[in-house]
């Protein structure tokens, strides 16, 4: 008897999860809600797609969304993009929301959009409500060499066309922030960048700046400058103080000549003295070799003894009067 109980018990749960494995691989509920939805697909091609990895229920959602919203579908497309790693339900969105907006967006420029890995959904919103980015602070300098420090607010709007392929909003800031710095550098004085604030948007603007990007550039408006250094100043009194590193270089570089020039002088002197006293040595051996050879008699001698003394006593009484009066 317990033996039969056990075996009924068994046999129900061999059922049930039977029933269940059944209700896997044929998703009766789900073909039926398709079927009251007015989407047309056979109750096979739900138990193939099983086999074919793909889940019914994201096929058959976005088949009912796209008949409800008046946009044709294709199945087979769906479960393609399903299998090379799309985001169906994103790219119906995207489709209903750009035939209610009137946005032209294909079937294959959103999977495209969605395959290059954008947010074709998002992009569709940001067409409708564009977007406002809040660039960094951008530093420039204009003629007159004051730093001016501006931040701008950059409405921008997806441009549906080029978001496979073109620049993202990396590129757009940097193209904004290169367009400031142009239009404040041109400026001739800080003042009237102060005074005229569009003046920078409406440069920027007429630059193109949002060529090859993802996004159409509606308008750049200035939220806030503020003053910085004066390049100018701090540039001259850079350019004064290398002038004066030079200047005493070569000063330096004067004064060390001068100092080898005397010393040279007076390495010159000090040769001319050596001669000199070799020279006045060797007068007494010429005197001794004319006393001796006769062409000096004691007469000579004597009168060029007093030369000697009269120059000697001369040259004292020079030396005497140059000195200073006390």
């Amino acid at each position: 008897m317990i033996i039969d109980t056990v075996g009924v018990w068994g046999l129900m749960v061999g059922v049930i999860v039977l029933f269940f494995i059944i209700l896997y691989f044929v998703p009766i509920g789900l073909w039926f809600s398709a079927l009251v939805s007015g989407v047309r697909i056979s109750l096979l091609q739900l138990v193939l797609m099983r086999f074919r990895k793909v889940p019914p229920g994201v096929i058959v959602t976005a088949l009912i969304e796209g008949t409800k919203a008046d946009v044709p579908l294709n199945r087979d497309a769906l479960e393609a993009h399903y299998l090379a790693g799309g985001h169906v339900a994103r790219v119906v969105h995207a489709l209903v929301s750009a035939s209610k907006a009137n946005i032209e967006l294909t079937f294959n420029m959103a999977t495209a959009i969605d395959l290059a890995g954008r947010d074709v959904f998002e992009a569709v919103q940001m067409s409708v409500n564009p977007k406002v980015i809040n660039t960094p602070p951008v530093t420039a300098v204009s003629k007159d060499g004051i730093q001016l420090i501006a931040k701008a607010r950059v409405t921008v709007r997806a441009n549906i066309k080029q978001l496979v392929g073109g620049a993202g909003e990396e590129t757009v800031l940097a193209r904004v922030g290169e367009g400031i710095v142009s239009s404040i550098g041109s400026s001739h004085s800080h003042k009237a960048v102060l005074e005229n604030p569009d003046f920078i948007s409406r440069v920027v603007l007429e630059k193109g700046l949002d060529a090859g990007t993802a996004f159409e550039i509606l308008s750049i408006d200035i939220a806030d400058i503020d003053i910085g250094k004066n390049i100018g100043a701090v540039l001259q009194m850079d350019q004064a103080e290398a002038d004066k590193n030079i200047a005493q270089a070569k000063a330096e570089e004067r004064r060390a000549m001068a100092i080898a020039l005397e010393q040279e002088n007076k390495a010159i002197a000090q040769e001319m003295k050596a001669k000199v006293i070799e020279a006045e040595a060797q007068v007494p051996l010429a005197i001794s070799e004319s006393f001796r050879s006769g062409n000096l008699g004691i007469m000579d001698y004597m009168k060029y003894k007093n030369i000697m003394a009269d120059t000697s006593m001369r040259d004292s009484i020079s030396g005497e009067d140059a000195k200073p009066q006390e």
